[in-house]
């Protein structure tokens, strides 16, 4: 399987100049327990990021919180020097305070150090895609993006992103600086972010889920994905993939694994071509 698979998944353009397969790769979990401390296979995390490129992954997405930081060494270490068509989409705005602690932390001054500690820690002189990995409520927006906006003047942000937000935090987030993406938690089982994937569409801004293989019950014994994927001599996961890359042509999945085998899997979802009829099963078998 040295093929570039992913390339079947289509591409899209992030941003006007930054094109990419629309299949990628998220490296969440690439960390310890809790998103926390060092990965419990190292060796294996960077075969996975390795595997994945080889597979024609061009869009990887990560975090500066993913660790911190382990996830971005990692990636350093397993694909840098990067190939010239390999987008690094990196995300800023949360404070770990331990396994499994998430706190939004906008605040100017801390949105600019890590921006320059994730250009450090992944090797690179500008960050492609920037992504503010929650609005801060304590901080205004203006504050938040204003910031963003100033280090894509110095050339050290190539383009913004957002993440886990309405269709009115974007449309305030674009009074400021222009917005080109937007990454929501959205699956085949929880689709509440429905509204700005339409707004994504409607704009062409790239629409990127996490969590996009939850799939529940839908997986069981004799079950929509269970029946379709049998059909297509695929796995349930890679039936909940061709879902997502089938409902719209702005949305870029980056299912995350540290496993060789599961990343062969998910990327060779690329291949799996639903019918429209199979589609509309998959789509009515959740009541949104």
């Amino acid at each position: 399987m040295s093929e570039a698979v992913a390339g079947a998944a289509g591409e899209f353009t992030i941003g006007g100049d930054l094109t990419v397969r629309r299949l990628g790769y998220g490296t969440m979990q690439l960390p310890g327990e809790g998103v926390w401390g060092e990965s419990r296979d190292p060796d294996e995390a960077v075969r996975v990021l390795r595997r994945a490129v080889e597979l024609g992954v061009n869009f990887i997405d990560t975090a500066d919180a993913y660790g911190p930081f382990t996830a971005d060494l990692l990636l350093k270490k397993a694909l840098h020097p990067y190939a010239d068509d390999l987008v690094i989409a990196t995300k800023a705005g949360f404070a770990r305070t331990g396994p499994g602690g998430w706190v939004p932390l906008g605040r100017p001054e801390y949105l600019r150090q890590q921006v320059e500690l994730s250009l450090r820690n992944l090797g690179l002189e500008r960050i492609d895609l920037l992504q503010l990995h929650r609005i801060d409520p304590k901080v205004p927006v203006a504050d938040q993006i204003g910031e963003l906006a100033k280090l894509q003047v110095e050339g050290k942000i190539r383009h913004i992103g957002l993440s886990e937000v309405s269709v009115e935090e974007i449309r305030e987030a674009a009074a400021i600086a222009p917005i080109v993406s937007v990454q929501n938690l959205y699956n085949l089982s929880q689709r509440d972010a429905e509204p700005v994937l339409e707004y994504a569409e409607q704009n062409n801004l790239g629409f990127i889920p996490w969590f996009p293989l939850a799939t529940g019950g839908l997986a069981k014994a004799g079950g929509p994905l269970d029946e379709i994927a049998r059909e297509h001599d695929a796995s349930p996961s890679q039936l909940a993939l061709a879902w997502l890359l089938k409902r719209s042509p702005v949305m870029l999945p980056i299912p995350g694994t540290s496993s060789v085998a599961h990343v062969e899997d998910n990327i060779n979802a690329a291949k799996v071509e639903l019918s429209d009829e199979e589609f509309n099963r998959l789509t009515d078998a959740v009541s949104r």
